[in-house]
């Protein structure tokens, strides 16, 4: 029998899977798009078209305390993480880039036991462990570690905070108007200096346009399914959910001719086999009772969504 909770967490984990295919989606998208363009002013570009999109939105919706302010730092790690990652990419692989960012998955369950003295559940530590030996697979893993690696690195922390802090406060603030303050920030806080900066804005139609896919796609929308998501979803598992994101990309450059091969076919369906023990493995069947089937869900962990 179906419980309007597990009812919940079940459009939850859909809308953050639509996530991770939306972020992964980008890379037939920007691949080529941004060779001609510096990062900051695509970045102001991108969150600006966001801002944009959700604007009619929230005007319509009435607001909620401390939204600005927590909008303001869920935003300011997703600053963070971009520019480290962008960053870092100048003196790394993407392959290593994408290895050391998506560690995230480690990294949050390892927050949360520093903030609630608690360990994760089991199948939440399986689905982890899963994940990273399919990340491995899939992205190679990383070739060494310099002054890249490290900024990475903290791209990835950034990151993880980001899903701590929407994880924590989602539940209470609305999603669209949460997210509207966060893509605001990034576009706001990159718009001056996307000026300064060499090329500025004059770049190409091509350009312009795969900003304004990222803006609506990947930023307006995936980051309000994964606002929402996370109301029902704890921080842990979102994390895992959202690895669909290098499998997305990868299954896309597979249909432009970029082969996985072996190695990324194994390791995309390891992420796929971790974000299902870590969603489904702390669901428990019980016995008969009155002559009829009794489900009962246990949510190990469910409180930190």
């Amino acid at each position: 029998m179906s419980t309007p909770f597990a009812s919940a967490r079940s459009r939850g984990v859909l809308a953050l899977a639509t996530a991770g295919f939306l972020f992964g989606s980008t890379f037939l998208v920007v691949q080529d798009a941004t060779d001609d363009a510096d990062v900051l002013p695509f970045l102001a570009v991108r969150f600006v078209v966001a801002s944009l999109v959700l604007w009619p939105l929230v005007r319509r919706r009435p607001s909620t305390p401390g939204e600005v302010r927590l909008g303001l730092i869920a935003g300011a790690c997703l600053l963070g993480g971009f520019v480290l990652q962008t960053e870092g990419l100048r003196s790394t692989t993407s392959a290593t880039s994408a290895f050391i960012t998506y560690l995230l998955v480690v990294l949050v369950p390892v927050i949360g036991i520093a903030r609630s003295r608690t360990p994760p559940p089991t199948n939440v530590v399986v689905g982890v462990v899963l994940a990273v030996a399919g990340l491995v697979l899939l992205s190679g893993g990383a070739s060494g570690f310099g002054r890249g690696e490290a900024l990475t690195v903290g791209a990835a922390v950034c990151f993880a905070l980001h899903l701590v802090v929407v994880g924590e406060v989602s539940s209470r603030l609305d999603a669209i108007r949460f997210t509207f303050w966060q893509v605001l920030t990034v576009g706001a806080a990159c718009l001056v200096p996307g000026a300064l900066t060499s090329g500025g804005y004059g770049f190409g139609v091509d350009v312009w346009l795969a900003a304004a896919f990222c803006g609506v796609f990947a930023s307006a929308a995936a980051f309000w399914c994964m606002t929402w998501g996370q109301k029902v979803v704890p921080e842990s598992q979102a994390a895992l959910i959202l690895l669909l994101e290098p499998v997305s990309a990868g299954i896309l450059g597979e249909l432009v001719g970029e082969h996985l091969g072996w190695r990324g076919v194994a390791g995309a369906a390891l992420i796929l086999v971790a974000v299902v023990v870590a969603e489904l493995g702390g669901r428990r069947l019980f016995g008969v009772v009155g002559g009829e089937l009794a489900v009962a869900v246990d949510h190990g962990g469910d409180d930190g969504g």
